[in-house]
């Protein structure tokens, strides 16, 4: 069997470990993987619980954070070339940045056969000041050369990362898009639908706005509020606006929205008939895109966000800023809307205009659901990656 070493920053809700989780799970048996991460940070949810509901063991490395850190990172990095000569595996495939940077490198010191990497997103305009920035392209550039393929999880972030940001030659790019478990978002929708609404004492007339993600800046959930909070005004309907998730900003997100004139709650309910709830972290995201009717994306800067696929295999219609590898999930007018970045006039009106159209919501939906199904579902995934591995093994004609 086929030893793969996979790598990942933190075991946290979200994209990334849906991806190394499933290809951990399904790519079996035929390659034997161990999946190694860090730590979780203090206000992000463990994702743990769905790793055991599918079968995959994970090997927890403390000292690898989502920050900087010399100290940690050395230890990370010594860690894994000892994790490497113990295990021997024949593939490193490595994900997001941290580990990305570490992964590789451990696996060109004790020259592993084969490293993949796989970029989530990228850290390359957004995120840092110039100087910063230009430091860590010239890194992956170096890094890249020691990759023997480089997975893409979109055409537009291939695109991106090859010509704009010249990160390595068009043909090390592999372009991989995401699978997930999508038959859970149609199963029993209806009572779902039900179980969210009462809860939060939603009536049928209630448009409930949903924006998941963590509360940090790249999300850019200013806009979102700006342009819930213009929508109301516009349409004089009941909207209700769902902040799903956690983060080091949500200080400066609720002062935000009390200045624009939120009432909020940051509970699981709405004690007061507030108009704004923060959910924090929820497993339960079935639920909650079920008794959903609009779900927006206003990021700066993504790959290829899961929250818009797992709407769209909801049947909720979604909203999204045209950045990265969005323009491959939602397909505009067809299966949702898109706005340039940072225009809250276009959100406000393209909220405003599915709010007040039900049958639009409805058809928007049906459409979505079929696209992402048909394209984003965990079984191409695995057969994609599992292609890959044999085609580079094969070059490097191993006898494993």
């Amino acid at each position: 069997m086929i030893r793969v070493l996979r790598i990942i920053n933190r075991p946290a809700i979200g994209g990334p470990i849906l991806n190394a989780g499933y290809l951990s799970r399904y790519l079996s048996p035929d390659f034997e993987t161990l999946l190694v991460a860090g730590r979780c940070e203090s206000h992000e949810t463990s994702a743990t619980s769905f790793l055991e509901s599918i079968g995959v063991p994970i090997h927890q490395m403390d000292s690898m954070g989502r920050s900087l850190n010399p100290l940690n990172d050395w230890k990370s990095l010594m860690e894994l070339r000892r994790l490497i000569r113990t295990y021997k595996p024949a593939i490193i495939h490595t994900h997001a940045a941290k580990p990305g940077a570490l992964g590789r490198l451990a696996g060109y010191l004790e020259k592993v056969p084969v490293v993949i990497h796989t970029y989530h997103g990228h850290v390359f305009h957004s995120y840092f000041n110039p100087l910063k920035t230009r430091v860590f392209l010239e890194i992956e550039k170096r890094l890249a050369r020691v990759s023997d393929a480089l997975i893409a999880i979109s055409p537009e972030q291939k695109k991106e990362l090859s010509g704009t940001y010249r990160i390595a030659p068009d043909e090390k790019f592999r372009i991989v898009p995401l699978g997930l478990d999508l038959d859970r978002f149609q199963f029993d929708r209806a009572t779902k639908r039900y179980a969210f609404r009462s809860v939060y004492g939603l009536q049928e007339t209630d448009v409930a706005v949903v924006i998941t993600g963590r509360l940090v800046y790249i999300k850019n959930h200013s806009l979102f509020m700006q342009a819930l909070a213009a929508a109301k005004k516009q349409t004089g309907q009941r909207l209700i606006g769902f902040i799903v998730g956690d983060g080091e900003m949500r200080g400066v997100i609720e002062q935000e929205a009390r200045e624009l004139g939120f009432e909020f709650s940051g509970q699981n309910s709405r004690l007061n008939n507030e108009d704004l709830v923060f959910t924090s972290w929820r497993t339960d995201i079935d639920v909650i895109n079920a008794g959903a009717d609009i779900v927006v994306l206003t990021s700066l800067n993504e790959g290829t966000p899961v929250s818009l696929i797992e709407a769209s295999a909801s049947g909720c219609p979604v909203i999204s800023t045209r950045v990265g590898g969005v323009e491959s999930v939602v397909l505009n007018e067809i299966t949702g809307c898109l706005v340039e970045s940072n225009d809250v006039n276009a959100l406000t009106d393209k909220m405003a205009r599915l709010a007040a159209d039900p049958d639009l919501r409805i058809q928007l939906g049906l459409a979505g659901a079929e696209h992402v199904r048909s394209k984003f579902a965990y079984q191409r995934l695995v057969s994609d990656m599992a292609a890959l591995y044999h085609e580079l093994l094969e070059k490097k004609q191993l006898d494993i």
